[in-house]
Order: structure tokens, then sequence, then C-alpha cells
């Protein structure tokens, strides 16, 4: 396969904010009274990815599939086991703690779950401004205007500063956590999941609000979804992930029109069209994600795959550049005509 043209955050331009690396993330299974390693979860293995100043790149996948654990990786929650991660071209693993703390300012998270994500003993007022006393950011009265201020762009009302988040609904929370992430006016925010926990009836206003924030703030994103329908308005390029590895990356309208790899096609087909009389022929993946702890030898998908050849059991495939932009790791695509 030497023709193929891969991904490789080291050909990548400057204009990336942030560059992974084959990064590789496995948690140890320990058992026994002397808490001896029997094996290893691959969560994540081998991912290698970047993200463009100003862009959303979409992390799409189903649950279990290493999104969340890749994200922790980045905002330094979870230590890599191995592989390269650069942020403005500073390797994020080894920072001091003084260039840590600075990074921490420009790179900020929106959690899933927005009732367990804010501290029930503090005011919306504290826990929105808690960042900046953290980093010993302006004075008191400064840091008050600016908090109310955030508040007023999310959607909140500034006079609700002094409630606590148990007077809030899920909508509300989950736009306290947004404005507690741009606080520290950050360059990148990794979007975990910041819908999912949400009604279907606010999943939408607070994608349009991400949506609207990243124009005004300038910033890039990480949006990691399991529902390719949610990334669709906010992402400029979509990465679709299965057990531990990036199987297709390619922009967004490209990937809706076009889908290359056959777990793509079954994700895209799952999605429900909103007008009856248009069938859409459904793609039904059979059995369940397998474990990351034993993981199918070739390719991780051809358990599951309707078009699985021989090979596709025994030989891994590389993720390779098929069409201008658009990358997949599936043996039964043709070559792009300019890689030989």
């Amino acid at each position: 396969m030497g023709g193929h043209k891969m991904v490789h955050a080291a050909n990548i331009p400057d204009t990336n904010l942030l560059d992974i690396q084959e990064l590789k993330k496995y948690f140890p299974i320990r058992r026994g009274i002397f808490r001896k390693t029997v094996g290893w979860v691959q969560a994540v293995d081998g991912v290698s990815i970047f993200v463009r100043r100003g862009e959303a790149l979409g992390l799409v996948g189903e649950s279990g599939c290493g999104k969340s654990t890749l994200g922790k990786c980045i905002v330094k929650l979870l230590e890599p086991t191995s592989g390269k991660m650069f942020f403005k071209g500073e390797n994020i693993a080894t920072m001091e703690s003084a260039q840590t703390k600075l990074f921490r300012r420009k790179v900020q998270a929106i959690f899933q779950d927005p009732y367990s994500s804010l501290n029930p003993r503090m005011s919306v007022g504290e826990i929105v401004g808690e960042p900046l006393k953290v980093h010993r950011l302006y004075t008191a009265v400064d840091r008050k205007s600016k908090v109310k201020d955030l508040l007023e762009k999310v959607g909140i009302s500034p006079d609700f500063a002094t409630r606590f988040p148990h007077e809030f609904s899920g909508g509300q929370r989950q736009r306290i956590g947004i404005a507690r992430a741009l606080v520290l006016n950050p360059e990148f925010i990794i979007c975990d999941e910041p819908v999912s926990a949400l009604d279907v009836s606010v999943q939408a206003q607070v994608i349009n609000l991400l949506d609207d924030l990243k124009e005004e703030f300038d910033l890039s994103y990480l949006f990691i979804a399991h529902d390719l329908s949610v990334v669709e308005h906010v992402c400029d390029r979509i990465a679709v992930m299965y057990l531990g590895k990036i199987v297709e990356i390619a922009k967004d309208t490209e990937l809706y029109t076009h889908p290359l790899h056959p777990y793509t096609q079954a994700l895209l087909s799952a999605i429900p069209m909103p007008d009856p009389k248009r069938k859409k022929e459904r793609m039904l993946l059979r059995g369940e994600v397998p474990s990351p702890i034993n993981p199918p030898a070739g390719c991780r998908f051809h358990p599951r795959c309707p078009l699985k050849e021989e090979k596709c059991a025994h030989e891994e495939p590389v993720l390779r550049q098929l069409q201008e932009d658009h990358y997949a790791a599936c043996h039964l695509i043709p070559e792009y005509p300019d890689n030989g």
C-alpha cells in the first residue's frame, strides 16, 4: 500500500490548532489480591486527527467507541498510553505546570451531563466566575460584570446569578456550563455530547447557540456525538470512530452525500427522514460492538459488516485518501485516482 496518502499530522499546515498523532489510551484490567494486570481495554487505539483554526470537527460513533476518552486525553484529564498531541505546536504531554495552566485557559470542555457537571452548593454566578478566580483574572467587580455579560449571551437572565443549579432546567444548566467554558476566552472547546442528555426540543436551541458562539468568539470545536444528525449543522468536517479507531473523515456535505465506509453508511441510514413519502434503504448492523478488551483481528468492523470479504478478517485497513479531502479505512473502496 505504498502509494496511499496517509493522514499524518507531520504533513499538516500551521493553520492547525490541534494535531493528534497515533494516540493510544489503554486501561489496565487488574485482578487478584496483588492487582495483577491481566489485560487491557483498548479505548483509543492509534488515532490521528487535526482541528484547524476556526473549524468545528465532529467526532461521531456508538457508545463505548472511545470518543469521550479521546476528549479527556486532550484536556489532560487522562494521561495517554502513547502517541503525540500538539496544541498550537506545543506538545501537550510534556507541558510544565505553568504551561498547563495557560493551556487550560485556552482549551475548555462542555460536559455531557448538565446535572452532575455543576456544583449544587455554588450559585450560578460563582460557578461561571470560578475559573476567573482560579486563574486570578480581573477584580471581583470586573468578574461579576463579565459573568453577567456571559450569562446574557447564553440566554440566561443576569438576575439569576444568585440562584442555584437545582432551580434550572436541563437546557438552562447546559447554557450555564457553556458560559463557564467561555469565561476564560478560550480558543478551543471540546463539546462532549453536550446535547445528548437534553430533550429533543431543547437540543436544537443549544446546538444553534454553540454555532452562534463559535462565530462570535472565533472558536474551534471538537464536537463529540453519537448521532450524525446532531453534528450536521455545526461541524465543517466529521470523523467517524469505531472501536477505538477512526474509520472515515470527510467534509460534512461530502460525508452526508457520499459516505464511503460501510459503518458510516449504516449510521446515516439510521437517521429518520422528515418526509414519510420518501423511502430510505436501511442498512441493518448485526450483533453488538465487540469488546475493546479483545478487538477483532483485521478490520474491527468486519464481524458486523454486510460487505466483508476474506481479507477483512486478517488484514487491517489503513486510513487513506480515497477522494479529495475524504479519507476512509476500508479494503473494499476503489483507489483515489491521484494516489499512485
